[in-house]
């Protein structure tokens, strides 16, 4: 059964949670994270790309950026200033983009439970990015970016957390530059206990976004029990923190795809090519209105495509999930036959473009010469992200686009 606990967050003062409050350490490069905190010292991106503070020629992955990581920490500790609250506690999370509201439990989560698949995940992990944050946790001693996690909501719950919201003064309630609006209340500590017994009758909780960091949590833990010969299983390393959203409240935009080049076909043996599992069509639409059907731009034009009988039928026969998702089935009947994209995690003629940036960005690129063609896909359903954790399949790369997205810095947990 899950296991759920409040925990001490280190965090920043009213005043300047807003200064402080950064975007997640993966969503930026380092240019743009340059950028976003030139002129506000109390960025939390000093501590989570602190390569920004160091030479351009320093390995991103070096010693010297983690151990400036570590410096920054401290130092935001005494300009912010950053505070550890005196007694663990629960923190609500609400996010408001475009009028909608989601609101989450910040708490700190079992690595036993992520290590034994009571928190399931959906995506693989690349090596050099466990490494990085493995690293940056072990180096700083806390765990600076949030994981987003999801589970089948508990009424009893949804009733605790709006009856705080409405009784409680919020800690935070800002508007970030992007226009969302974050809000952070402190759960009182009478619902406590509600919230552990509820969560230890659920046996199942998702990670939505944030692999990286849940599995670079586990890792630091083994680092942490080789170093520690008086290791118990209840040091703060042995958890990681997670805000856990309900899943009817979220919401997955698409993520959609380009190709750099049409694989050395003319325009017209493309979309031949194309046609023989897709109807396709010129439209005006530029985004797909259900599943199995897509929209390409190619050339100034947008189609439709949908897919034809026989591949729904060779479909019905599959037995695993994840290959009748939208993005399997452009990738296993186009991407990969037609435009040669073999493994869209290795091959550098395909991009990924997260559903926030619009299909704007699609014409844009496909109209520079940038790309040659753009796919707009129909986003996943929670549902289908839930089906395919519960089946321990995996989903193909660049699947979900969650949004909006939790900040960095209002809650770090140390250990």
């Amino acid at each position: 059964m899950a296991v759920i606990r409040p925990f001490k967050a280190l965090r920043p003062t009213k005043e300047n949670a807003h200064l402080v409050a950064s975007v997640p350490y993966d969503v930026i490069n380092k240019e743009e994270a340059k950028e976003l905190a030139k002129g506000n010292p109390l960025s939390y991106l000093h501590v989570t790309r602190s390569e920004i503070d160091l030479p351009d020629n320093v390995d991103v992955y070096s010693k010297e950026v983690y151990l400036k990581a570590k410096e920054n920490l401290d130092k935001l500790i005494k300009d912010a200033p950053l505070v550890l609250d005196e007694k663990p506690h629960f923190y609500l999370y609400r996010l408001i983009m475009n009028a909608r509201a989601q609101t989450g439990i910040c708490a700190t989560f079992s690595v036993d439970d992520y290590d034994n698949d009571v928190i399931l995940k959906h995506e693989k992990t690349r090596k050099v990015k466990e490494d990085d944050r493995t690293n940056h946790i072990i180096t700083t001693n806390a765990q600076t970016g949030v994981v987003f996690l999801t589970y089948r909501g508990v009424k009893t719950v949804n009733e605790l957390v709006e009856k705080t919201i409405s009784a409680v003064q919020p800690e935070y309630d800002f508007t970030a530059p992007d226009g969302i609006q974050h809000t952070i209340w402190i759960l009182p500590d009478e619902y406590n206990e509600m919230i552990i017994s509820e969560f230890a009758k659920i046996n199942k909780l998702y990670i939505a976004d944030g692999h990286h960091r849940a599995k670079s949590a586990s890792r630091a833990r083994e680092e942490k029990m080789k170093s520690n010969p008086n290791h118990k299983g209840d040091e703060e390393y042995n958890y990681f923190i997670a805000v856990i959203f309900p899943a009817e409240q979220l919401q997955i935009l698409p993520y959609n795809r380009v190709v750099f080049d049409l694989n050395g076909l003319s325009k017209e043996d493309f979309l031949n090519a194309v046609s023989e599992k897709f109807d396709v069509k010129p439209t005006d639409e530029k985004e797909p209105k259900k599943q199995k059907e897509f929209c390409m731009y190619l050339d100034h034009q947008w189609y439709h495509l949908k897919a034809r009988d026989s591949v729904l039928a060779s479909l019905s026969l599959e037995k695993s999930v994840g290959e009748k998702l939208d993005v399997s089935i452009l990738q296993n009947f186009l991407l990969n036959p037609v435009l040669g994209i073999d493994d869209p995690r290795t091959n550098n003629r395909i991009d990924f473009i997260g559903g926030i940036r619009g299909t704007k960005e699609l014409e844009k690129l496909v109209d520079s010469g940038k790309a040659a063609v753009a796919f707009s896909l129909y986003p996943v359903s929670l549902d289908d992200l839930m089906n395919i954790s519960d089946a321990g399949e995996i989903m193909p790369p660049k699947s979900t686009w969650f949004e909006p997205k939790l900040r960095d810095g209002l809650l770090t947990h140390l250990i």
